[in-house]
């Protein structure tokens, strides 16, 4: 084989930049190429909560917690492959009937919208799985609520406000474990926080994320990590043994973790090919065109998943591919 030895490639090893993706970093950058000079500063904690399970989850009554927001025919268009939508935002917790089926949706939120179409909510809300796991008597019940917590920058009204809200309706419900399924990396700040609560309350909780910088610069007790695309946190589109094999290994974190801070990464990939990770608010991989463009635009900040022209650029000006 002719193959550079310094790259390993000889030996088998993945390229360098086949790594989680830096979600904080990238967002970060890609706000300062915009022109906005003032970086987010992201929670962060040394000391995490942490409740094991009281029961075994064949007893235990099982909620879940989503930053998906409800399906609003005034709001635009708010379906596949939707563009950013912040007319489809809510602002406050919000409840459901577990029994029943909702149709919910993640136009609102900065999800990867290159590498994913947001055609199959089963990848950010899986409902309907987990009531085949009570028939499957894996789970003891589900509880007879599901919960909506908006996506807040506001790290304070997160705590203050929605923390002790989604709190509340688990403790009316009897939850003694919470799935928490974020979407984009401001989603899974918010989720984890609520974690933390919750946990400190005497919640067990695990959080299905895609962004695992996020959740644990945060710092959270359990999560399962998937490396997939934002906005599929719950399992691959339209594949149920994906998603199924995906709650199932979020349920045995629940059950195994051993201490705070554990994180598990499920052993699937999104494809062959992982130079999708590449994309994602990447200031290197965007043409000075299109980010003078971006930056003209009012609410510019808002675009953070324009498509980038990674494809488009001439080879000496790939940087950092």
């Amino acid at each position: 084989m002719n193959a550079d030895p310094a790259t390993g490639l000889e030996m088998g090893y993945t390229p360098d930049a086949d790594t989680p993706v830096p979600y904080m970093q990238r967002t970060r950058d890609w706000y300062l190429a915009l022109g906005y000079g003032n970086p987010y500063r992201w929670a962060h904690y040394a000391d995490v909560p942490f409740q094991p399970l009281k029961k075994p989850l064949a007893q235990s009554t099982v909620a879940l917690i989503t930053t998906a927001a409800p399906f609003r025919p005034d709001k635009g268009n708010q379906g596949p492959g939707a563009a950013y939508n912040a007319a489809a935002k809510f602002f406050a917790v919000y409840s459901g009937d577990t029994a029943q089926d909702h149709d919910l949706r993640i136009s609102h939120v900065a999800i990867d919208r290159k590498h994913t179409s947001m055609e199959d909510s089963a990848c950010w809300f899986p409902l309907p799985r987990l009531r085949e796991l009570v028939n499957e008597r894996r789970i003891g019940r589900l509880a007879q609520r599901f919960h909506g917590a908006p996506t807040n920058r506001s790290q304070r009204h997160t705590i203050e406000v929605d923390c002790p809200e989604i709190l509340r309706r688990c403790q009316e419900d009897g939850v003694d474990v919470a799935l928490l399924v974020p979407n984009c990396p401001i989603c899974h700040q918010s989720l984890c926080l609520v974690a933390r609560y919750m946990e400190s309350y005497g919640i067990a909780t695990v959080v299905l994320a895609c962004a695992k910088d996020t959740v644990e610069h945060v710092g959270v007790p359990r999560a399962l990590f998937s490396d997939f695309p934002l906005g599929n946190g719950a399992g691959k589109p339209h594949d149920r043994f994906s998603q199924a094999a995906t709650l199932e290994l979020a349920l045995r974190v629940l059950e195994n973790a051993p201490a705070a801070r554990t994180t598990v990464q499920s052993p699937q990939r999104w494809s062959d090919d992982w130079r999708w990770k590449l994309d994602y608010c990447n200031v290197e991989t965007v043409s000075f065109e299109e980010l003078a463009r971006l930056r003209a635009e009012p609410n510019s900040a808002k675009t953070v998943t324009a498509k980038t022209t990674r494809e488009k650029l001439p080879p000496g000006e790939r940087k950092g591919l």
